[in-house]
């Protein structure tokens, strides 16, 4: 896809929750979409660590996007039904890498898995995101 389209999905990021932990959307095809998180004081929990909240927020708009990106917008959107993720590195300092993959993607229902990854490609969180897909009117 376009980096006209990326810097699209980037500029209507302004002034949502994925904006106030600075996510930045860096690629953006048919069958995924990539972002990015620091990890900063938006970020960490009390302990200077990476806020697992943040990691399913990263997930959850990753997979958000994607859904959207998968049905026809003029007439149809996706809501988050269900998240889960599973924390299994922490993270400190530099930023954290989300990719969002298709498991299954139906008329209704889709399921998304978001593997985030930190600076240096080690798995830090995997999540699984079920979407519905709703009508617009």
């Amino acid at each position: 896809m376009d980096d006209k389209k990326k810097m699209k999905i980037n500029e209507n990021l302004n002034g949502t929750l994925a904006s106030s932990i600075g996510l930045e959307i860096t690629e953006v095809s048919d069958s995924f979409v990539c972002g990015k998180i620091p990890v900063d004081h938006r970020t960490k929990q009390p302990w200077g660590i990476l806020h697992g909240g943040a990691s399913v927020a990263l997930a959850e708009t990753l997979g958000s996007i994607a859904g959207n990106l998968n049905v026809n917008f003029d007439l149809e959107m996706v809501v988050g039904v269900e998240i889960n993720a599973n924390h299994l590195k922490r993270v400190t300092t530099g930023w954290v890498h989300g990719k969002a993959e298709p498991v299954k993607i139906g008329r209704k229902i889709q399921v998304w898995e978001i593997k985030i990854l930190n600076d240096d490609d080690e798995l830090v969180c995997i999540s699984r995101l079920t979407l519905a897909v709703i009508s617009k009117k």
